[in-house]
């Protein structure tokens, strides 16, 4: 019996040891590290120092204004821009708190969102008449903008986008499930206190396959293992997604606006499909579903094009290939309406 007393207490000892080697190590990593640098600039809007990127020389088309995803950031939108700034305006940038902006103090609204963009455009020197572009849950703060300034937005490209009612009809229920969000906050702090970024530093992992250059995978890699903020920004964006949806919900016409809806045909790898089939959900029905709202988007305007693109929800933007047949269409609506 002493023995294994003996030997518990040698296995404690050794376990906080290690424990606190990480700690200090993380902590040296953190201090003596240098933080990721941002690839656009920063502007000040009312205090919050907002992360942009303008891009291409300003003409007589629209500047068109690249809007992410919840937990995505510019380089997501790499080849749209690539593309695009040789024969237009082109500007991007990090919504507040979200990879390189800082995050706001203020109280958040359905309508805040929009309105910090305009001030950062015309803080910027930027002018309408503007396209909207949005991926993914980009496609819903679009909606909101254009609602609030109708006269400014010429065009609306909708690039697999949310939909205002997509947790009251799919499956899912939630931006994040509620089992991972205390993982993502566990995630949170090993990056504050360095432990991420130590490991990343010595096991020197290869950055996604994701059609992105490499460049942009290894820079916000290094972002999310800097700090939590990239993970706690997320579940801030979580809590006031319901809210978002519903305000994009009440902007229920885009009359007779240009519009571009670009859908991917794989929605779902087959680990999900068959946790889905698991569940008693077919997730072909699912499929279908979002079909059908994507649909719904086209509809909005009576000048609304669909396009089906071989792609999952994030390659239909980070392939070279499915940028260039998004910029193609992008381009022929600029030029229609400039």
């Amino acid at each position: 019996m002493k023995l294994i007393l003996k030997t518990l207490k040698w296995i404690g000892k050794f376990l906080a040891g290690l424990i606190i080697l990480l700690l200090v190590s993380g902590v040296f990593f953190r201090l003596f590290s240098s933080k990721p640098v941002p690839p656009g600039k920063l502007v000040d809007i009312n205090g919050t120092k907002l992360h942009i990127r303008a891009e291409g020389q300003k003409n007589d088309l629209p500047t068109i204004i690249l809007e992410t995803g919840a937990n995505s950031h510019t380089d997501m939108l790499h080849w749209i821009a690539e593309g695009l700034k040789k024969n237009m305006r082109v500007v991007r940038y990090d919504r507040e708190g979200k990879w390189f902006s800082e995050s706001s103090k203020d109280s958040i609204t359905p309508e805040f969102y929009a309105n910090q963009l305009h001030q950062l455009l015309e803080k910027n020197g930027e002018k309408p008449p503007y396209i909207l572009a949005g991926h993914s849950m980009g496609g819903p703060y679009n909606r909101i903008f254009r609602d609030l300034y109708p006269n400014e937005v010429k065009g609306m490209v909708f690039l697999d986008s949310s939909h205002p009612e997509q947790w009251e009809r799919l499956a899912q229920k939630e931006l994040i499930p509620k089992k991972r969000i205390n993982l993502i906050k566990f995630i949170a702090v090993l990056s504050d206190i360095g432990i991420r970024g130590l490991y990343n530093k010595i096991t020197n992992p290869k950055t996604k396959n994701n059609g992105l250059p490499k460049d942009c995978n290894t820079r916000n890699l290094n972002l999310a293992c800097y700090s939590g903020k990239v993970y706690r920004r997320y579940l801030k964006e979580n809590s006031i997604n319901d809210d978002i949806l519903k305000r994009a919900g009440q902007a229920s016409s885009l009359d007779s606006l240009p519009v571009l809806v670009f859908t991917a045909t794989e929605q779902y790898m087959e680990s999900q499909k068959e946790k889905y089939r698991n569940k008693g959900i077919d997730p072909d029905e699912q499929i279908e579903l979002w079909f059908k709202m994507q649909k719904e988007l086209k509809e909005l305007s009576t000048n609304g094009k669909q396009f089906i693109i071989d792609a999952n929800h994030g390659s239909i933007i980070t392939k070279k290939e499915n940028a260039e047949i998004i910029n193609k269409e992008i381009l022929l609506i600029a030029e229609s309406i400039k």
